[in-house]
């Protein structure tokens, strides 16, 4: 595996007074998917654009496979892309969609319809080869997009949030079938989405991008329990996000020397109001009064928002259908772990 198998570096581009790309650096290994994670006029997007050619960055360098892409043709840069949008040709069938990449190039119409119909079953549409795109709903409509996009064999593929016109159900599966797909076929890809739950579900690795740079990327699992900065903390789900004052009055003065700290929603533990041990602690936990403000059933989770110590915490139970659920107004305890306190890096730094 090529470990730099595409490099951004140095990645700019401004839009009058607007910056929204700040010399962007990044690299991705071959067959790698890279989710770009962050809010609307983050710059996720327009670097996705920069990669396929069809935004011109001010400056920088788009290295593919150790050559300088950044001033090739969209069409000359070997690179897929699939858009929110399907961007299907209305008057052409399923198949002639497909096929549409390769008949541009010139293939034969033998390999062309070779390669058509194993990317159909590749994608389970073998049975809608002849259908038009009006007649097919939003997720197989987002498929054939993926198969065009998949028939000229990119050496990258670029998904711009590609699932975020389809409803919740089908979005989930969708998105377990495009990594399914990118893993089967080792298709180096890059995924833009404003969706946490769904970058942490089919990432190798997430950028977190905020005001045209990565803030912090990593794996999955080290960018929800280790956010560096108060925003990736925010955007990365729950988080309780707490000012030095308020970490000091629920866990005291040994907090450490941050400016703000980070405190998980799930690894606050809630008790009822005479649970045991009323001097104060349970172990290496710190047991603190609060009040219950308001409570959500969120699926599998039950979701508390709780005053305590003056400070409003948001803490997550397991809904396993053995959790008695504490009404709103209720007096209960909260179970804190020091050690699940995070020292937050200043915003920047």
């Amino acid at each position: 595996m090529n470990p730099s198998y595409l490099e951004l570096q140095g990645i700019r581009k401004t839009f009058g007074a607007s910056t929204v790309l700040d010399n962007v650096d990044l690299t991705i290994r071959e067959g790698e998917l890279v989710t770009l994670l962050g809010p609307s006029g983050c710059g996720k997007s327009t670097l996705l654009r920069c990669i396929a050619g069809l935004t011109e960055p001010d400056s920088g360098r788009i290295i593919l496979e150790r050559k300088d892409i950044a001033s090739l043709p969209p069409r000359s840069r070997e690179v897929g892309m699939v858009f929110q949008s399907y961007a299907l040709f209305p008057n052409l069938t399923v198949r002639e969609n497909v096929e549409y990449g390769l008949k541009m190039r010139g293939v034969a119409k033998k390999e062309r319809e070779t390669r058509c119909e194993e990317l159909l079953a590749l994608v389970d549409l073998a049975d809608k080869r002849d259908a038009f795109p009006q007649h097919l709903s939003g997720g197989q409509q987002q498929r054939v997009a993926l198969a065009r996009s998949l028939a000229v064999q990119p050496k990258v593929l670029l998904l711009d949030e590609p699932l975020s016109a389809l409803d919740a159900k089908i979005r989930k599966s969708l998105r377990m079938e495009i990594r399914e797909i990118q893993k089967r076929l080792k298709m180096t890809t890059i995924f833009v989405t404003h969706d946490q739950e769904e970058a942490l579900t089919i990432s190798d690795r997430i950028c977190i991008m905020n005001n045209g740079h990565i803030v912090q990327d990593g794996s999955p699992e080290a960018l929800y329990s280790t956010p560096r900065t108060e925003f990736v903390a925010r955007f990365m789900g729950s988080y309780n996000v707490l000012a030095r004052t308020e970490a000091v009055r629920l866990f005291g003065q040994g907090v450490g020397s941050a400016d703000s700290f980070a405190l998980r929603p799930e690894s606050v533990k809630l008790l009822s109001q005479h649970a045991e041990d009323s001097e104060g602690s349970q172990g290496e936990k710190r047991i603190v009064e609060g009040s219950i403000e308001s409570v959500s059933v969120l699926g599998n989770i039950i979701r508390y928002f709780v005053q305590a110590e003056g400070v409003r915490l948001t803490v997550d139970i397991l809904n396993d259908g053995r959790s008695r659920r504490t009404q709103d107004g209720g007096a209960v305890r909260l179970a804190l772990d020091p050690s699940q306190l995070l020292q937050l890096e200043k915003e920047g730094a």
